[in-house]
């Protein structure tokens, strides 16, 4: 079992790294601050997320269309030409959307009340990874973000079940085309390899046979309702997990819960996703075990890590590699300046490796060292100096070095973006203007929450050697030399 981290450990450092891990990084004050409230209450601050007000207001169009069907009906009755209109006019609405709806989960993520809820969100849609880019409409992956949200921390069988019946699911994994005749076993088969038990705990008789149990569940374009079908459904015996009934959808999760290596296998991937690492058996033991006394849910497992002295090792500070989307969430808050325009943000993150809301497979994206590669890391490198001082040009041009598809307008486009520049008056002191050691030791604690390597400190004490003043562009370089540093791309 964990074991809890002592009351006198507890420190900026430790407060640093549950606010980056359960969180989006935060500047120093913050971090000050949760570090005051001692481990208990901090813990407590992230994971009793629903105990403060979260008043964000929904994306506009997020909403039932009323004139949904309508619509249908005037498509099949139109001529070719028109038909063609109809659907380009609605392809341009649904990429703006799905543009809207990335920028307003990253200011979620950014600026809302609740990071940890946010985080969690992240986790689950880089655990069912579900992709507009087949799915077509944002509407639907708004409500399976939202699904996210709400059942962030629950149950583990009510989740499986709702995003089994949730419409971006049925229409990513093909489940609201199978009926008893033809069976789809995409769903059956990505829960138990992928979502829930991982490969080598189930047989190919089992998929085949949940499949069964599965028929029915489908899904209502003219609605964009989830709907059970009676006459799909397969309602003979079907033997799944060496069980014979007749089962159905909800029969067959609730079956893929009691499996002993369920709690086994989301226990680790929670641990890996917070702490960097896979847990070791004995650990990983422990936490399944402590999951199954909480009856299959995860904020007692979740409170119990961030208490935990496992999670507070030197080993698992620092040790993991920023996701595109944490380094871009991260850098806002460090820095305490807005969040880029949608396009703006957008690029930023898929010259990193990551779309939101169109993950590159069912298995989602790898994480840890594949953010990493030569490109990329350029691109991190010419995006701080985006984010610090509002030049796109790097990181237009190294959109079309990572996407040939793109096109020069677009290019043109994002070097004109009003992306801003950091406030250099509100990050540094007047002490820290006058002194270069302050001021190095000030950029550490905020951006690093540690110390720069001796290559990268010496680096950064010759370009400030090399200035007589110690001015705005001079400490804006300075930022921008920080977050080019390998230190910088850990978390």
């Amino acid at each position: 079992m964990l074991k809890p981290l002592a009351k006198g450990k507890w420190d900026f450092a430790k407060a640093a790294h549950l606010i980056n891990r359960a969180g989006f990084g935060a500047p120093p004050l913050e971090i000050d601050r949760i570090a005051s409230l001692g481990l208990d209450q901090a813990v407590s601050h992230f994971v009793d997320f629903e105990k403060i007000p979260d008043d964000t207001a929904d994306p506009e169009w997020a909403k039932p269309d009323p004139d949904r069907a309508e619509r249908f009906l005037k498509l099949r009755r139109a001529s070719e030409e028109e038909r063609r209109k109809i659907v380009r006019e609605d392809q341009q609405a649904q990429r703006q959307h799905t543009l809207e709806l990335r920028h307003w989960w990253l200011e979620r993520m950014a600026k809302g009340p609740r990071p940890f809820q946010e985080k969690m969100v992240l986790f689950w849609h880089g655990h069912f990874a579900t992709s507009v880019e087949k799915v077509r409409e944002p509407y639907l992956m708004w409500r399976q973000n939202e699904l996210f949200r709400r059942m962030a921390t629950g149950d583990w069988l009510q989740m499986l079940i709702e995003v089994g019946k949730d419409p971006a699911m049925l229409v990513w994994l093909d489940q609201a085309q199978s009926k008893k005749e033809h069976p789809n076993e995409n769903f059956a088969r990505e829960v138990m390899e992928l979502f829930a038990l991982g490969e080598g705990h189930y047989t190919e008789k089992d998929i085949s046979e949940a499949a069964r149990a599965l028929t029915g569940w489908a899904y209502d374009r003219p609605t964009q309702k989830f709907v059970e079908r009676p006459f799909w459904h397969d309602r003979g015996e079907k033997t799944i997990f060496g069980k014979t009934g007749n089962f159905d959808g909800e029969d067959f999760l609730e079956m893929v819960v009691q499996q002993p290596q369920a709690a086994v296998f989301i226990t680790a991937k929670l641990w890996n996703f917070f702490a960097g690492e896979m847990p070791s058996k004995e650990l990983n033991n422990g936490l399944a075990e402590l999951f199954r006394k909480s009856d299959n849910h995860f904020k007692p497992v979740l409170r119990a890590m961030f208490l935990s002295e496992e999670f507070y090792g030197p080993a698992l500070i620092r040790n993991q590699v920023k996701s595109p989307v944490q380094w871009l969430v991260g850098s806002v808050r460090m820095l305490e300046r807005e969040l880029p325009p949608p396009m703006v943000c957008f690029t930023l993150t898929r010259n990193l490796g990551q779309d939101l809301f169109a993950p590159p497979n069912v298995k989602g994206w790898d994480g840890g060292l594949s953010w990493i590669t030569t490109n990329n890391l350029l691109s991190r490198y010419n995006e701080a100096n985006a984010l610090v001082q509002g030049d796109m040009s790097g990181a237009a041009g190294a959109m079309l070095v990572n996407n040939p598809n793109a096109n020069m307008f677009l290019e043109r486009r994002l070097r004109n973006a009003p992306v801003g520049r950091v406030d250099a008056q509100k990050l540094v002191t007047e002490k820290e203007r006058n002194d270069k050691e302050a001021l190095i030791a000030s950029l550490e604690k905020r951006l690093l929450q540690g110390k720069l390597k001796p290559k990268q400190e010496t680096a950064l004490r010759d370009f400030l050697d090399s200035k007589k003043d110690l001015d705005d562009a001079t400490i804006l370089n300075s930022i921008r030399l920080v977050m080019s540093t390998p230190e910088y791309q850990v978390t």
